[in-house]
């Protein structure tokens, strides 16, 4: 009898979990690893998001069931944040659902508007959700190569010639994970053209619109004309805010895509915790000090990383945007691959990664670094790492896979 649906076994093993089991290992034994792979905020909740949550969980009132598309004051809140933003109007009714993340949101709205074998454009590299979403749901997914000699950009005019059948969706990210890609809002405008041409839905994941440098701001995709005809944007406060463990998102957009994902969460869920909502109304209207504070902070971290690897002769460009650091792994080392070559960072230089093929095939021979450590810690992995690059560590990985291959 099968007990697991076709759907699930077409999922394959975590890519990261390697990683994650060989990290544990080193820790239980007392090493000390610098942990630069999941991208999990290391800083604090701002203390007026924290001090409101506390003031509302104690109403007893706030511990019943909530809304399921989030409360009209949340939906209103990040309706004016839009206006504020990116100018774009909003109607909080019907154009916003709150979601328990980005991540629970991508996967419920395609539970919401695929059918069976319904074919949906996705980027690789890409964060995996993007992925698995769409397995999950019954679709079938054709991968748009991003690639470093396409600036890690899609080509649209390739994609719409050479698919069949006719895809229903494109998912996109930007500025992107893992790539750190950014783009400017003449991309999304021929986005919008490609998508009313080729009569396709536009997912936008726009997590990390606020962590941007050196003067760059992120655009959104609803920024373009005519793009809420088009398409849907999930904004997140996980990155933006430090508020990853609060599970607060947004769905907006196309009304009548908002309106099927507000459907189904009505049967699957009541809604975030109402303390949490309204504290997430103090994290979007109230003093943004704290988003500048952070970017700041990230940009120093980013700048010591990416200074310090360039410094042991591994050329890493520097990102515009994102927590992250893509870096291709340096030419003596990649017949390795990116998952043996984050094997070996852990085991002797005790840094993990996230290893680029887990983000898709077309993630092969890069490596992505989270700048969730402080510049201290950067520099102890640095330290770390070059150890490594000043050692012959190649010959010795290819004589023991060699070795285990003989016995």
């Amino acid at each position: 009898m099968r007990y697991i649906s076709k759907h699930m076994e077409r999922i394959p093993p975590y890519m990261f979990a390697r990683i994650n089991q060989m990290k544990l290992h080193a820790r239980r034994e007392g090493k000390d690893v610098i942990d630069l792979g999941m991208g999990n905020p290391d800083r604090p909740t701002p203390p007026h998001v924290v001090e409101k949550l506390c003031e509302v969980v104690r109403d007893p009132k706030s511990h019943r069931y909530s809304a399921s598309s989030g409360i009209p004051h949340l939906r209103r809140a990040i309706a004016d944040w839009y206006q504020r933003r990116f100018g774009v109007d909003l109607d909080p009714e019907n154009e916003v659902v709150s979601v328990i993340g980005s991540k629970e949101g991508i996967c419920h709205l395609f539970l919401a508007i695929l059918d069976e074998g319904d074919l949906v454009l996705v980027p690789s590299p890409t964060y995996p959700i993007h992925y698995y979403s769409v397995v999950i749901a019954g679709g079938h997914l054709h991968t748009v190569p991003l690639t470093a000699e396409g600036n890690f950009l899609p080509d649209l005019s390739k994609v719409a010639h050479e698919v069949y059948p006719r895809p229903k969706v494109l998912i996109l990210s930007y500025p992107n994970n893992p790539t750190t890609q950014v783009v400017d809002l003449a991309f999304f405008e021929e986005v919008a053209e490609f998508a009313k041409r080729e009569q396709i839905l536009i997912v936008h994941d726009l997590a990390y619109s606020e962590i941007c440098f050196d003067g760059y701001r992120a655009p959104s995709f609803l920024q373009a004309k005519g793009a809420k005809e088009v398409g849907v944007e999930f904004y997140s406060l996980s990155k933006t805010y430090n508020m990853a463990g609060w599970r607060v998102g947004f769905a907006v957009g196309n009304r009548h895509v908002i309106a099927a994902l507000a459907k189904l969460k009505s049967y699957y869920d009541y809604g975030i915790f109402t303390p949490i909502q309204v504290a997430a109304i103090d994290a979007i209207r109230g003093d943004q000090s704290c988003v500048d504070e952070l970017n700041q902070i990230y940009s120093r971290r980013r700048d010591v990383l990416v200074r310090g690897l360039n410094s042991l002769g591994w050329n890493v460009p520097l990102p515009k945007a994102t927590m992250y650091v893509w870096a291709p792994i340096p030419e003596k080392y990649r017949s390795l691959g990116s998952m043996k070559f984050a094997e070996l960072l852990l085991e002797k230089a005790l840094v993990a990664t996230s290893p680029g093929v887990g983000f898709g095939t077309a993630g092969e021979g890069y490596l992505r670094f989270a700048l969730v450590e402080n510049e201290r810690r950067i520099k102890q992995a640095l330290r770390g790492i070059r150890t490594v690059m000043g050692a012959n560590a190649v010959s010795k990985i290819g004589a023991s896979a060699s070795t285990r291959r003989k016995g």
